[in-house]
């Protein structure tokens, strides 16, 4: 049976975990500093298989090591925002989990394809592939398939239409210069822009962009997990199943978009190996303008870590 080791056993992991056991999809291991947290949900995942009739492994630990034979590892571990708290608030101190994860997953999981959960998403990812000198294409990070997940969902209230009607684009950072694109977002094959007046649509898109802070308030301790999971999981069921598919995730860029060494938010096609492809989206120029101002911010990011010189390639 194939592996996924889940690097955090937090809100988010432990759901990953719950939807990878329920469908018997792979074996399962969760790992956390905090030792008891994950073999209490590894435990409390295998006292479920008798009830599902499923025969999935789950296995919860502390040790980084336990990662070895792994498919796919997902990182999720890093401290999760709080209301008011902006993504690159997390950056300093999640950056230095991340570094020393990715050393640990370079020697025990040198095989695997790395999916990146952490925030800022779009610089974790960016500092995952560097740290574990991962080729690119398995490197990915969730974040635009979550944004454009819930662009689907704003779309699909304010039509009365279901989401399976419903083809949508998210790209950029996963954060606050996100950019969801209602003309190439269709709905029965019609562009969105068509179906609504200009102001419905500016403000699906405020409301797209503002949807995790808003869940992140009404929680008031933590944030969301539901949904992530389900984004995560999408990506291992297409990269395990080997059915390649087109998802937004967050690639790491060398010439797409005229962009280097960033890890932005587009269209790629996934599959065994990882991102197979990246596509380029037939952008207006007002839209590659925003593009790349998202793609500025987050590179702004990376430079403030100071651990790389970037090569000057400009944007």
């Amino acid at each position: 049976m194939k592996k996924v080791a889940i690097i955090g056993a937090g809100n988010v992991g432990g759901t990953t975990a719950m939807r990878i056991a329920e469908t018997g999809l792979a074996c399962v291991v969760l790992i956390d500093v905090a030792e008891n947290v994950a073999r209490a949900k590894a435990f409390d995942l295998e006292d479920a298989r008798y009830s599902l009739g499923r025969d999935t492994r789950v296995e919860g630990s502390s040790e980084i090591s336990r990662i070895s034979g792994s498919d796919i590892v997902v990182m999720t571990a890093g401290l999760p925002r709080k209301p008011g708290m902006t993504r690159e608030d997390l950056l300093a101190k999640n950056a230095s989990i991340m570094k020393d994860v990715c050393s640990g997953i370079a020697q025990y999981a040198k095989d695997a394809i790395l999916i990146v959960v952490s925030n800022p998403l779009d610089v974790m990812t960016y500092l995952a592939y560097k740290t574990t000198g991962f080729e690119r294409h398995k490197v990915l990070g969730m974040g635009v398939n979550l944004d454009t997940s819930r662009f689907a969902n704003l779309i699909s209230k304010k039509l009365f239409i279901g989401t399976e009607h419903i083809k949508a684009l998210v790209i950029g950072s996963h954060g606050e210069t996100m950019l969801p694109l209602p003309r190439l977002t269709k709905v029965r094959g019609k562009a969105l822009i068509d179906l609504l007046e200009k102001k419905e649509v500016e403000r699906l898109v405020i409301d797209t962009r503002a949807r995790g802070a808003e869940i992140v308030s009404l929680y008031g301790s933590g944030s969301a997990y539901m949904a992530p999971s389900a984004a995560i999981y999408e990506l291992v069921e297409t990269i395990l199943t080997g059915h390649s598919k087109e998802l937004p995730v967050s690639a790491v860029l060398d010439g797409e978009y005229g962009l280097y060494d960033v890890s932005i938010g587009v269209p790629a096609i996934i599959g065994p190996e990882g991102i197979e492809r990246i596509l380029e989206a037939d952008l207006t120029s007002e839209e590659k303008e925003a593009f790349l101002q998202s793609a500025q911010s987050i590179k702004n990011s990376i430079n403030s870590l100071n651990i790389w010189p970037l090569e000057e390639h400009g944007l």
